[in-house]
């Protein structure tokens, strides 16, 4: 079992792995520029491509779980058009960020509390980025099938590809060509569609033959596309929880100062490295669960679910570790700001508990993925949102400061992973007939 978690979930790590790499590096070639406002700027612009694009993130999970179900059940017609439904939500949604492009941006701008010179930096890197969504969102719907069809080589391949051309052109574009955010967010568009070109190819190349199991009747069978719907509507709505902690976080170090607003955006590196790289493992539970409920094989969906929390407590003991000797080495990586490497300083703390904190949920959100247990998951990330984050956070505020953004996040990691403990008999095990 172990060779077949790790047959999917190495590939996916070092997919993984490259997102926050880009991250730090687009924060590194703003943090490289002189001013503090061009890493404010990118990190207000990243929000609210996040709130956008986290949105559909439901797109990767839920076709995972459905291909991965299918795949294990051995319907090779529901494995295809999975991917075609899921597209169809991609193609429509996009269009619509695009129409509405500027209603968003003014939406977002006025929602946001922040320096004029930070957000003009935002407003700058918003104005390009935000073309890219037909490319990021079909990826969403694209990796989530190669995931539930048992193959992560696929996204590995296309992330690693995706995201050297993303940084090569962004140093190119800023340093080259004096674009500053500019010239992350034009290389960021470049890159997508790159990886957009090369998932279709891989298609074409490995599973064309999967295509003559393809009916346009199929596609819109009412049965299957209101599953669809269910489970996606759950997701989105777990999703939109995620959006709002991490868009409330960000809005509330920007509306603090700017050197708080730089300060947080660092330290959050240290969350996504911290989580891509669990995300890897998740995803590896969502294809290997979804294929074991699809083929209702219990003891090794057990043996699995097991063998996952080994993985995810053992990694998250070495990353503890690592953030606890490497925390201001990293920093310095980041930025060459003396003054941020300093303000930076006193919340390194709660970044060395966020591994052992937050494991558990990370692999719970690929189980229950896989599971199809999406009306689960969105009644534990709610409970954890609003009835941990939010109070944790307006109760510490005035005491601690931007210390109680930092507990409030911690805790909200805690909390869902416990949330979704307690619920596993009745949402997942019960898979199982």
């Amino acid at each position: 079992m172990n060779k077949k978690i790790l047959d999917i979930a190495l590939p996916n790590i070092i997919s993984n792995i490259t997102i926050p790499l880009l991250g730090i590096v687009d924060l590194a070639l703003m943090g490289h520029l002189g001013e503090v406002d061009f890493i404010g700027g990118i990190a207000l612009g990243g929000t609210i491509f996040n709130f956008l694009y986290w949105g559909f993130a439901f797109l990767r999970m839920g076709t995972s779980g459905i291909t991965a179900q299918a795949y294990g059940a051995r319907n090779l017609s529901e494995s295809v058009l999975s991917l075609g439904r899921a597209l169809l939500v991609a193609v429509a949604g996009s269009v619509l960020i695009l129409l509405l492009q500027k209603p968003i941006s003014l939406l977002s701008f006025s929602y946001i509390d922040s320096e004029t010179s930070v957000e003009n930096i935002a407003l700058s890197y918003y104005n390009i980025r935000i073309w890219a969504a037909p490319a990021t969102i079909s990826l969403y719907a694209l990796t989530g099938w190669f995931i539930g069809m048992q193959n992560s080589k696929i996204p590995m391949t296309i992330a690693i590809i995706c995201n050297i051309i993303n940084i090569s052109l962004s140093a190119f574009f800023v340093y080259g060509l004096n674009l500053d955010a500019r010239g992350v967010a034009l290389g960021t568009v470049i890159a997508q569609y790159c990886g957009l070109i090369l998932a279709v190819f891989f298609i074409w190349r490995h599973y064309r033959k999967l295509f003559k199991y393809w009916s346009n009747k199929g596609l819109l069978k009412i049965k299957e596309l209101k599953h669809f719907v269910l489970i996606n509507k759950d997701i989105f709505i777990r999703t939109l929880c995620i959006i709002f902690v991490f868009t409330f976080f960000t809005t509330e170090s920007a509306s603090t100062n700017k050197t708080i607003l730089a300060v947080n955006s660092l330290l959050l590196q240290f969350l996504f490295i911290f989580s891509y790289l669990m995300d890897g493992f998740a995803y590896a539970a969502e294809a290997l669960v979804g294929r074991f409920v699809g083929a209702q094989n219990r003891k090794s969906f057990l043996t699995t679910v097991r063998f996952l929390f080994i993985w995810g407590l053992g990694i998250s003991l070495i990353f503890t570790l690592f953030y606890a000797l490497g925390g201001n080495w990293i920093l310095s990586m980041l930025t060459n700001s003396s003054e941020t490497i300093y303000a930076a300083g006193p919340y390194l703390k709660w970044l060395i508990l966020l591994p052992i904190l937050s494991f558990a949920s990370f692999l719970y959100d690929g189980i229950y993925i896989g599971a199809t247990a999406s009306v689960y998951m969105r009644k534990t990330m709610m409970a954890a949102t609003l009835l941990i984050f939010v109070p944790v956070y307006f109760s510490l505020k005035g005491i601690l400061f931007n210390h109680g953004l930092w507990i409030a996040m911690l805790s909200f990691m805690l909390a869902r992973g416990i949330f979704q403990a307690l619920y596993f008999k009745k949402a997942v095990l019960v898979k199982f007939k």
